[in-house]
């Protein structure tokens, strides 16, 4: 049986003793997480502790996610702050341990995802992933890292040296080339989540962090570095149009530089720029490794 704290009509918190396999709503859950949040000798609660690990094990499950898709096409994402406060939380509740693979040692306090083949997800040595990351059935990970609260949707590739930083959001049918880093966030809890929608390509090198959002079947190429405040310019009209941070769907980047006036003079900064679409007329696969040649741009 567990001890948990839960909500009266009221609003006050009332003790019960519930079977484990019943739980509390997300708003309950919400409440426990805030308050310990508010007062770190809450983690020495059993309640906040229980309450803590079930948030780790819904998002490792792909039940509970740090940010929520929009509900229709165009809308924003919702970034669930309380969601990374539980992440948070969580590292000071685990300890130090030793772990062996073969001929590798490691001491860590967090612990690794199994039952890989269960989630049929295919793992390459010696590619890791944490506990607390949900990878969707059809990932495929090369030699690579995944972070906690991070989400992989169905059918993503995160290639050699990729790196899937904490809480990212990663869509279904994603490709991240070799040495893609997308960063993590955790703190600031305010700050949003890098977010890579469905169906978009990420190439060799490309640095993608501080939340920027990469919109559906987007083809950012080669050596790209988005941040939360890089100027992103579109030129393929008349007129330049700039977005920071996100990148509209089907939308084809490259690195790209602009002046700016320093007291030292003038220099050159780095931006993005949309230099085109992809062909709606070519399919998934051929239009992700075709759109960028086609624009005579490397992959």
């Amino acid at each position: 049986m567990l001890v948990l704290l839960l909500s009266n009509p009221c609003g006050t918190l009332r003790r019960a003793i519930y079977d484990p396999l019943i739980f509390l709503s997300m708003s309950e859950y919400q409440t426990l997480i805030e308050a310990a949040w508010a007062d770190r000798a809450l983690l020495q609660n059993a309640d906040t502790k229980a309450a803590i690990e079930h948030i780790i094990e819904e998002l490792d499950k792909g039940r509970l996610r740090v940010a929520t898709p929009p509900a229709e096409e165009g809308g924003d994402w919702q970034v669930n702050d309380w969601v990374k406060k539980a992440v948070i939380l969580y590292f000071p509740l685990r300890q130090m341990s030793t772990q062996e693979v073969g001929p590798f040692e490691y001491h860590d306090k967090m612990a690794l995802k199994t039952d890989y083949a269960g989630q049929q997800v295919r793992v390459v040595p010696p590619a890791v992933a944490r506990y607390g990351a949900f990878l969707a059935p059809g990932v495929i990970l090369m030699p690579s890292y995944t972070n906690i609260g991070a989400y992989v949707g169905e059918g993503t590739m995160v290639d050699t040296w990729a790196t899937v930083g904490s809480c990212a959001q990663v869509g279904k049918g994603v490709h991240l080339s070799g040495g893609v880093g997308l960063g993590g966030v955790l703190e600031p809890v305010q700050a949003a989540p890098v977010i890579i929608e469905d169906g978009a390509f990420i190439g060799s090198r490309c640095i993608l962090v501080e939340g920027c959002r990469i919109g559906q079947e987007a083809v950012i190429g080669a050596g790209v570095t988005i941040t939360g405040s890089t100027k992103i310019i579109d030129v393929t009209g008349a007129e330049p149009k700039e977005y920071k941070g996100y990148v509209p769907p089907r939308s084809v980047v490259i690195p790209g530089s602009i002046p700016k006036q320093f007291p030292a003079g003038e220099y050159q900064v780095p931006c993005a720029l949309i230099i085109g679409q992809r062909k709606p007329s070519t399919d998934l696969k051929t239009s992700l490794n075709d759109a960028l040649r086609d624009l005579g741009v490397s992959v």
